[in-house]
């Protein structure tokens, strides 16, 4: 058998009209002698009577976050009824279907009520539909815990679904079906001529999304790359080529640069040695942050001074940490952090000076730098975020 697992998003199974487009995908891949088992979000967006936030609109926050096991019961509503309506529409248009649960489709978590982990994956009711020549249309964002309770897997949950059936079944791809051609170069809503990425490596688009890009949950990258399945990101709604994800990327292509993205809402934290002479906690800042389970980024450790960044939304807990410990700092808000990531940028000389020489010669403060392997971190004023990242995106001709 070969096997694809088809994700289709809150936009593609809204409407009659996109769930005639989900059809077509669907439909053609049995003409080119896949198999396919298909995977649904939620129908639509917030606001949205069948949307999971929607959903959770209809509860108590404090009932919601108490009972965490209720909560993920009423979260699994959105996508079930998108399975059966979905199942049904294939059905009226020839297309012998089956709904099932992410629990029916074997999907077993732990008990982690909202963000479970996916723990084993039983396929065998899939095969027995696929070996039928039937189409099992299943629930993303959801499996079964081993006690027996619904659970969720997170936000992204949807993606991550098409990537664990896609590894159990060993399907020949996966293909995630959003509203979007596939990856770009950069937000087209803030680079006009932002290209398509015809092909990208796991940890190229691995970084992308875990740096800001939307279009696929970094999760749903990682399991899929340990199964070295490769992913197809496709538009529901056009015929374009989308991107694919694999193990090498493109090796005919010689850019040093795949892509550009962006985090909103950072916050810089400097706190200067000179400034906290003869306070102990002057060495364990870093440690009392994470204590409070405060996400750190960006860490420079300089004998003078200790630099890291924070989101916006941890900026109190963070100044009530550092008032009590009596030390001084300073914050500087309305950051965000761009970054520039590619594969082939390891060894090369002169890539993070010429990223500063191109912000600085478009009067773009740097504030503060960070790089591994393959993506370089920059820090900018928020103001210049989308000015940096054009600037970034002409100067290495993506």
């Amino acid at each position: 058998m070969k096997i694809v697992v088809q994700k289709f998003g809150g936009t593609s199974v809204s409407t009659d009209e996109n769930r005639k487009q989900v059809i077509e995908k669907v439909r053609n891949a049995i003409k080119e002698g896949y198999n396919p088992v298909v995977v649904v979000s939620a129908m639509g967006r917030k606001g949205e009577p069948y949307a999971t936030d929607t959903l959770l609109s209809l509860i108590d926050d404090k009932f919601k976050n108490t009972n965490k096991l209720a909560q993920d019961l009423l979260m699994c509503c959105g996508e079930t009824i998108s399975s059966v309506v979905m199942s049904s529409d294939l059905y009226r248009a020839g297309i012998d279907t089956m709904p099932l649960n992410g629990g029916q489709a074997g999907i077993i978590t732990d008990n982690n009520f909202t963000d479970a982990a996916c723990i084993e994956v039983k396929p065998k009711k899939i095969l027995e539909l696929v070996s039928q020549g039937r189409v099992p249309v299943i629930t993303g964002f959801q499996g079964i815990s081993e006690s027996g309770y619904l659970t969720t897997l997170g936000r992204g949950g949807s993606d991550t679904t098409a990537s664990i059936l896609g590894v159990a079944l060993k399907a020949s791809s996966i293909e995630i079906y959003t509203d979007v051609d596939g990856i770009m170069t950069a937000d087209p809503r803030i680079v006009e001529n932002a290209n398509l990425i015809d092909v990208i490596s796991y940890n190229e688009v691995f970084q992308l999304a875990d740096k800001g890009a939307t279009v696929i949950h970094p999760k749903a990258v990682e399991i899929a790359m340990e199964g070295n399945i490769p992913i197809l990101i496709k538009n529901t709604m056009s015929n374009s080529k989308g991107t694919l994800i694999n193990n090498f990327g493109d090796k005919d292509k010689e850019r040093i640069m795949t892509g550009i993205t962006s985090q909103k809402n950072r916050i810089q934290v400097s706190v200067k040695a000179s400034e906290n002479e003869g306070n102990i906690k002057y060495r364990n800042v870093l440690d009392l942050v994470a204590a409070n389970k405060i996400s750190l980024d960006l860490i420079n450790i300089f004998p003078s001074e200790q630099i890291f960044t924070i989101n916006q939304k941890d900026k109190d807990v963070l100044v009530k940490i550092l008032n009590n410990a009596k030390l001084k700092y300073n914050l500087i808000e309305d950051c965000s952090k761009v970054a520039v990531i590619g594969s082939k940028m390891k060894g090369i000389p002169g890539v993070m000076a010429k990223i500063i020489k191109a912000l600085s010669d478009n009067c773009i403060e740097v504030l503060q730098t960070a790089d591994s392997h393959m993506t370089i971190w920059c820090l900018v004023h928020a103001k210049n975020e989308k000015d940096a990242i054009n600037v970034l995106h002409k100067t290495f001709k993506l």
